[in-house]
């Protein structure tokens, strides 16, 4: 059965503008990795600070391989003319990690 991978993300804000831009910059990066079946960004509407990141894989094993692979990659380049790495628009990170065990999906007419 799929696993959900949300990784809750601490943004003050103002950081939301930059950490939406990044996430567009590379919105298509993760959908060609084997296993990988759903992806949102949530932005919060009122009473917290946290964005939701929410990804789905067919197993742990393919969330491991992205995560070791083109994620890695996406997350230790540097910045374009400086060389430097950009500051991150997140203060805090947590990842939560689910097995789905029930789903339904809107029935067709």
């Amino acid at each position: 059965m799929s696993v959900v991978k949300i990784n809750v993300l601490t943004v003050p804000a103002e950081q939301r503008e930059t950490l939406e831009k990044r996430f567009a910059s590379r919105a298509h990066s993760v959908e060609s990795s084997d296993g990988f079946e759903w992806f949102e960004l949530l932005r919060p509407v009122e009473g917290t600070d946290s964005y939701l990141v929410y990804t789905r894989w067919r197993d742990e094993e393919s969330f491991q391989a992205w995560m070791e692979g083109p994620m890695k990659a996406a997350h230790q380049g540097g910045g374009k003319e400086s060389g430097e790495k950009p500051k991150p628009a997140a203060t805090g990170s947590t990842l939560w990690s689910f097995e789905v065990v029930q789903q339904a999906e809107p029935k067709t007419a």
